[in-house]
């Protein structure tokens, strides 16, 4: 488990963040951007970020773990943007940030007064995220929703059973790579800033949308619709290139098998004591299988449905055959800490009476990597003590 930090020497130290976001893919991104030091607070109505009060599940404190997920190094302040005095502290904190991030639907930051170009008369300077579901033109009035983008942009087509119906992934994975692409598009637009002469950086606008993201995540099916004139297909668990690299019946329990070469494939068959599939016509290369993969299927689970699962994922995987059984997320977690990945961190309340577990950042910078200083705030924690204009506001708890 890993070690949390509490020294704020970051990679993006000294950087500040206004944070604007809820639910998701904002708010995974500015947690991006706080786990490499950056200061990032959290403007949050009186209702609060709408996570909160998704639940159940909750922890032992009776806290959403969906919000808790994403907020981890934050501080929250609430702000009624709608007041003249709510407006009037958010325009200091502006002022003093580098970047603000915001995933509102279009037009609601202009009537606030808090679009990119009504920022930069408060800060010249200022790097603006915007993220939308479906863009600032023709699909504005859409609603966002990860699940709607899923399906509008195709990547329910292609998942769920093969004789099923579409079905959704079972995470906001959409959010999730949306919050990724607009932190690359902040670290793009703060190298820029960092190349240009201070007295003619104007400033920078960037807009990620979640379904733009969702089309240039689909990338070898995207290519097949694209040029080769391909609508793709619900395949189940199977891949429509790759072939054997999917699910098959071991006698107990599924078992997961993804061969990505031909090398692969012919130590599969010896270890499987098949020998001749690998000169027989049908299965000698990677298209030839990718054609009879139902074949294939059905002659390799004669064979596996002979021993349980955990017998072929050590034969397999001795031999540098990818295999391995479908874990729960629990089994998961174990399964990391056999491997020594230290994929959880332990962080104290801010009143030490109890800790959060998270999942550590997945990038790894040995000698400068994340830190965890600070456990998912409450609503409005830090609005008291926050001074506005104080370059100390970093420090302050």
């Amino acid at each position: 488990m890993a070690t949390p930090a509490h020294a704020n020497g970051g990679i993006l130290s000294g950087i500040r963040v206004l944070d604007f976001s809820r639910v998701l893919a904002g708010p995974y991104a500015t947690m991006t951007l706080a786990d490499f030091g950056a200061d990032v607070i959290k403007i949050e109505s009186a209702d609060g970020d709408d996570t909160r009060g998704w639940r159940p599940p909750v922890d032992a404190q009776g806290i959403s773990t969906y919000y808790s997920s994403v907020n981890r190094n934050k501080r929250s302040v609430t702000l009624d943007l709608r007041t003249a005095g709510g407006k009037a502290q958010a325009q200091e904190l502006l002022a003093t940030a580098d970047v603000v991030i915001e995933n509102f639907r279009p037009g609601v930051m202009t009537k606030l007064g808090f679009n990119f170009e009504e920022a930069k008369k408060i800060n010249p300077g200022i790097i603006y995220c915007s993220i939308t579901g479906f863009g600032s033109g023709k699909g504005a009035a859409l609603a966002g929703y990860d699940l709607l983008v899923q399906a509008l942009g195709g990547l329910m087509s292609v998942t769920g059973p093969q004789d099923g119906g579409p079905t959704k992934v079972g995470v906001a994975l959409i959010d999730i790579m949306t919050g990724m692409n607009a932190v690359q598009g902040i670290l793009l637009a703060l190298k820029a800033r960092a190349d240009s002469d201070p007295a003619q950086w104007k400033g920078q606008l960037i807009q990620v949308d979640l379904m733009t993201t969702l089309l240039a995540a689909m990338t070898n099916q995207a290519s097949a619709a694209l040029n080769a004139g391909v609508t793709p297909v619900r395949l189940g668990n199977a891949h429509p290139s790759i072939s054997p690299y999917e699910l098959f019946d071991a006698q107990d329990r599924p078992l997961l098998i993804a061969v990505g070469n031909d090398k692969q494939f012919h130590t599969l068959v010896h270890l499987l004591g098949i020998e001749h599939l690998a000169t027989d016509p049908k299965f000698t290369d990677n298209p030839s299988r990718a054609t009879h993969r139902e074949q294939l299927r059905e002659l390799l689970e004669e064979v596996l449905r002979t021993q349980p699962g955990a017998h072929w994922v050590s034969l397999l995987s001795a031999e540098g055959v990818p295999a391995g059984l479908v874990n729960t997320l629990p089994e998961a977690f174990d399964f990391a800490d056999s491997l020594e990945l230290n994929a959880v961190v332990e962080i104290p309340s801010s009143d030490g009476q109890h800790l959060f577990k998270q999942v550590v950042s997945p990038i790894q910078i040995p000698g400068r990597d994340a830190s965890y200083r600070l456990a998912p705030p409450s609503l409005g924690e830090h609005s008291e003590n926050v001074r506005w204009l104080d370059d100390g506001l970093a420090d302050t708890k």
